[in-house]
């Protein structure tokens, strides 16, 4: 059932507004690069990866430690966030640490975190 309160109740257009929304939206190819990457993020699971790298780099085994998954799993799930250019990692010897790739990763985590937390205005 539509909410009628969110509706306009006369029909307007404001060519002004319009033109201006138009002209500031972005191309096809960074809508599509941009869906994409907030799919990849939106899982829980690599989102719980990251929520973990926000306080630095981790190794694949401490990452396995931190939410509750197989080293496999954990490697799987990052290759998919490497892919997209989330997260990137150094080998020290035979450890692979991972850390989040850089500060825009780090701002939408932090942002979507903090909006979800904010209490609901009544």
């Amino acid at each position: 059932m539509a909410d009628h309160a969110a509706l306009c109740e006369v029909s307007c257009l404001h060519p002004h507004a319009v033109a201006q929304a138009r002209a500031g939206q972005p191309g096809p190819a960074d809508i599509e690069a941009a869906s994409t990457l907030l799919k990849v993020i939106a899982d829980p699971t690599r989102l719980k990866l990251l929520s973990a790298l926000q306080g630095g780099e981790l190794c694949v085994c401490d990452l396995s430690a931190v939410i509750g998954l197989s080293e496999s799993a954990v490697s799987h799930q990052l290759r998919l966030l490497r892919e997209q250019r989330i997260v990137t990692f150094r080998k020290q010897g035979r450890v692979a640490y991972y850390r989040l790739l850089d500060a825009h990763v780090a701002g939408l985590i932090g942002v979507v975190l903090d909006h979800v937390r904010e209490p609901v205005p009544s």
